[in-house]
């Protein structure tokens, strides 16, 4: 009784925490959440929500973890481990119960990975029901925890970058979670942030479904071509999570339609005597292709005090309607520099 008027504590990045202020809520059992300050402003608001403490300190997980330690020690709270606590990978193996439940035949599960708990219970309880089905991880090259610790044998802590899947972004995966997982994983595959904005932008389009870049990562790795070897089977991915901030949504559909080859950018020099921005925006009304943003510069350009340098943002139906766009404005024009040059990021996908 006294542990419970105390109250709980726990350092996540959202969804955990999330769970913990929802229950902690119900069953009037204080609790305290450390979240790293590159959590979601939607879930940290969530948290505070439902009455919970937010502690908002930590440049990433391991940091807000020791923070919580900390206070967990000071304070008498009870500390609860998101990933790696038993009883917790226990409960999310029960959603391996209920894939075999009600899915029949399955061939493979395919899920993403961050400490490591979710797929340790899934693959647990999934594979003592059904011992064909292969299990396959996902995570983002951002942070390839659980990818690194099979390469050597044991939990090793990796450097984090920042990441669409902010959900998965724990360096160091649970001893208990390593040690039930690694040996029923058939495969881990490591995914790029590009395609885990395509898959967020396609679940949107296609399913209507607002998914955060964590639960997107498994289908990701599917668009990329990664699990080519599951054409024609049965697959379960599990889309957990859908905390994802309003804004942060924007700027992954803005990703994922800029690689799909949907969103253009292009500078384009032209004459600055009257009709020359008009005579562009011409041709590109002509195409097809429509125009959200264009900006003229005249002093920071090379060229001649007649010519005019004009950025346009504009959207595509497909990659073939902007190919279509650029080859008539590369005959159009001398010069011309597109989107693919100027962004490295858009450049890495086409390679």
């Amino acid at each position: 009784m006294n542990k419970k008027s105390k109250g709980v504590i726990s350092a996540s990045l959202g969804n955990h925490a999330l769970a913990l202020c929802y229950h902690g809520k119900l069953l009037h059992i204080p609790v305290t959440v450390v979240m790293p300050v590159v959590a979601p402003i939607m879930k940290i608001q969530a948290c505070k929500s439902h009455g919970a403490t937010v502690v908002v300190k930590g440049k990433n997980m391991k940091e807000a973890k020791q923070i919580a330690m900390k206070m967990a020690k000071e304070n008498g709270f009870t500390y609860i481990n998101g990933y790696d606590h038993p009883h917790i990978i226990a409960g999310q193996g029960t959603l391996g119960l209920e894939m075999v439940e009600q899915v029949k035949d399955i061939d493979a599960i395919v899920v993403p990975v961050g400490g490591g708990g979710l797929i340790a219970g899934i693959a647990l309880a999934a594979k003592t029901l059904v011992p064909h089905v292969k299990i396959i991880g996902v995570e983002s090259d951002r942070c390839p925890s659980f990818s690194t610790a099979l390469k050597t044998g044991k939990p090793t802590e990796v450097p984090i970058l920042s990441t669409l899947a902010d959900g998965l972004a724990v360096p160091l995966v649970g001893y208990n979670a390593y040690a039930t997982a690694s040996s029923l994983i058939d495969k881990m595959v490591v995914v790029n942030e590009e395609w885990i904005a395509i898959a967020i932008l396609r679940l949107v389009e296609h399913e209507k479904c607002v998914v955060e870049g964590a639960g997107a990562s498994g289908l990701a790795a599917i668009l990329a071509g990664q699990l080519d070897e599951l054409k024609g089977k049965r697959v379960v991915i599990p889309l957990c999570g859908g905390n994802i901030d309003t804004t942060i949504l924007g700027r992954c559909l803005e990703r994922g339609l800029a690689v799909d080859g949907r969103l253009l950018k292009f500078c384009v020099t032209v004459s600055d005597r009257p009709g020359g921005i008009a005579d562009l925006c011409q041709l590109v009304s002509e195409t097809g292709v429509s125009i959200k943003d264009i900006m003229h510069e005249r002093a920071w350009i090379t060229s001649d005090v007649f010519s005019v340098q004009v950025t346009v943002v504009c959207e595509a139906m497909d990659k073939e309607h902007s190919n279509r766009l650029k080859k008539i404005l590369m005959d159009s024009y001398k010069s011309v520099v597109f989107g693919d040059f100027m962004n490295p990021w858009t450049m890495k996908l086409s390679d």
